[in-house]
């Protein structure tokens, strides 16, 4: 039997022999159908691989990214990495819920419920404010009527050659008088030589005080007049804390500050010195708390005239400041005297120039009546004892002998 056509079989022009090999014709036509799927699959899927690459080319006239799949290698991933540094990723905006108002109400921002501790916050800040401001009124009110400008206007007119002594008195004075309420009582201790000015200074502290505060409320003690012997002292040591009780007291009563200047403090026996301790340092009584005590004396005079003398030059120029070079030596000398002077403020005076006792002069005769002839006060001035150092001259004994010279005129 020879080869035959397949389409031969396909038309059927020998039906004998398909019958007889019906097993054979069956696969023969299985097969055809398969080739003929295959070939449809075939011409599909170049189809479909057209359809892809022509979608591409339309895309890439679009955007410049290739559709085209990249494979991932580590070879080149620094250079990446350099090249485009990574950016932030901003984070996506959480969309508000939408608030949804009755069409019925007004429309309006729902708000957290306000403190109420806000408020008493406010109203704090504003009662401190006005407690504060009231009390800064009140220090103005109780300075003012104490009237320290009176007394800095009498200082600088009848004191010579002690200003800086002046200021630092009129300062101490304004701090504690500002105000009623104290800790402690205000000492104010004055040394220097004779004839310096401290009794003068005292003199004036008293008179002004007792136009102030009145007559009552400022006590001048001078020991040598107030307990001139030594049998007088028990007496002198009751009396005298009778009295500083009486007026500490009524001083309490009219919301006043007293005044007691205490005069040549050098010539105090021990046991007055102890009494006077006790009443500035009090440890029970407040209305002792609100008292100013003045100490006049001249201890520790010399050495204050030797370190003015050697320091001459610097102390005329107004370069040197007792209170910062002298001082700390005076305080350990006093305190070694009595604990009386262990916080008291000191206050010492310097010697007095030429030109300073000559204004004493001119001052004492413009009091007594007589014109003060410039020639005649220098000639009355040279009368006087001077320390001579270099070209500066400090009188010996201060001003204390001008008022006898005046008298002989």
């Amino acid at each position: 039997m020879g080869e035959q056509n397949p389409s031969d079989r396909l038309r059927g022009d020998h039906p004998k022999e398909t019958k007889e090999n019906g097993t054979g014709s069956f696969s023969q036509f299985s097969s055809s159908v398969r080739a003929m799927v295959r070939i449809r699959q075939k011409y599909q899927a170049i189809k479909k691989r057209r359809l892809e690459i022509a979608a591409a080319s339309s895309q890439s006239f679009m955007s410049p990214r290739s559709t085209s799949p990249k494979v991932f290698t580590f070879e080149n991933l620094q250079d990446t990495i350099n090249s485009n540094p990574a950016s932030p990723r901003k984070r996506k905006k959480k969309r508000k819920a939408r608030v949804l108002y009755p069409s019925s109400s007004l429309r309006a921002v729902p708000t957290k419920e306000r403190s109420r501790a806000k408020n008493c916050l406010y109203l704090l800040c504003i009662i401190v404010f006005l407690q504060v401001y009231n009390a800064i009124e009140n220090l103005d009110d109780h300075v003012l009527k104490y009237d320290l400008d009176g007394l800095e206007k009498t200082l600088k007119r009848e004191v010579f050659g002690q200003q800086k002594v002046a200021e630092s008195l009129l300062g101490h004075l304004h701090d504690y008088l500002s105000t009623y309420v104290h800790n402690k009582p205000l000492a104010l201790s004055l040394h220097g030589p004779t004839g310096v000015g401290k009794s003068h200074v005292g003199r004036l502290l008293a008179q002004h005080f007792r136009s102030v505060v009145g007559e009552d409320l400022v006590m001048q003690y001078f020991v040598l007049h107030h307990c001139p012997t030594d049998d007088d002292i028990p007496q002198c040591t009751k009396s005298l804390d009778s009295h500083v009780s009486e007026m500490v007291t009524q001083a309490e009563e009219e919301e006043k500050i007293p005044v007691f200047i205490f005069d040549e403090v050098e010539h105090m026996p021990r046991e007055l010195l102890d009494t006077l301790q006790d009443l500035i340092h009090p440890k029970n009584n407040n209305e002792y708390l609100n008292a100013i005590y003045i100490l006049i004396s001249n201890l520790g005079h010399e050495d204050i005239t030797k370190f003015v003398l050697h320091n001459s030059s610097v102390a005329v120029s107004g370069r040197l400041s007792l209170s910062q070079e002298l001082n700390p030596w005076l305080r350990s000398y006093l305190e070694r005297y009595h604990i009386l002077f262990l916080e008291a403020e000191l206050l010492p005076f310097m010697l007095l120039e030429k030109s300073h006792v000559m204004d004493c002069f001119i001052d004492e005769m413009s009091r007594e009546g007589f014109y003060p002839d410039r020639s005649h006060v220098e000639r009355l001035a040279e009368e006087l004892s001077y320390y001579i150092v270099g070209e500066w001259k400090f009188s010996r004994t201060g001003c204390r002998q001008v008022v006898a010279k005046v008298n002989l005129l």
